[in-house]
């Protein structure tokens, strides 16, 4: 029986399964949304509510505590800067879990996980991908006809030359 046993082993060491919760908190900060397994998404949970909190307070002292658990100084300023005001009148539930399906080698379940009104984000991002992709194949475009006009003057000019 597992009386009064709380978290998640995740079948890790401990100095693993800590390792990639830091890992999945800094990311998850960072990016707003991550990808990743049900189990793994409901353990991290209560970590990253925490670091939110932290980040509310916004105290010299929360500070502190944030960078001795994230990963980066990047994350510790978003989260403090951006991400703890916008949640700044919530008490709790700062994150979403949505269940996307099946992981195809092992059949685990998937799940996103994401801060509330990072949809915002998630669209520009998506918008910003489609105008890269866009300018992209312009620049591939006429690359090509500029190839083609090459390949197209070399052949004129080549049939010149048999002819004298």
């Amino acid at each position: 029986m597992r009386h009064k046993v709380a978290g998640a082993k995740l079948g890790r060491t401990t100095s693993h399964r800590r390792s990639l919760f830091r890992n999945m908190v800094t990311s998850i900060i960072v990016e707003e949304r991550i990808e990743t397994t049900v189990p793994k998404a409901k353990a991290v949970r209560p970590i990253v509510e925490k670091m939110i909190t932290l980040g509310k307070r916004g105290d010299l002292a929360a500070r502190r505590q944030a960078l001795s658990y994230l990963m980066t100084r990047e994350a510790v300023n978003k989260l403090f800067d951006t991400i703890g005001p916008r949640f700044g009148d919530r008490n709790g539930g700062y994150l979403r879990i949505t269940r996307i399906g099946w992981q195809k080698g092992d059949g685990a379940e998937k799940a996103f996980i994401e801060l509330l009104g990072s949809e915002k984000l998630q669209e520009e991002k998506k918008q910003k991908r489609a105008e890269t992709r866009a300018k992209r194949a312009a620049e591939a475009k006429k690359a090509m006809e500029e190839a083609e006009a090459q390949q197209a003057a070399a052949a004129e000019e080549a049939k010149e030359d048999k002819e004298k």
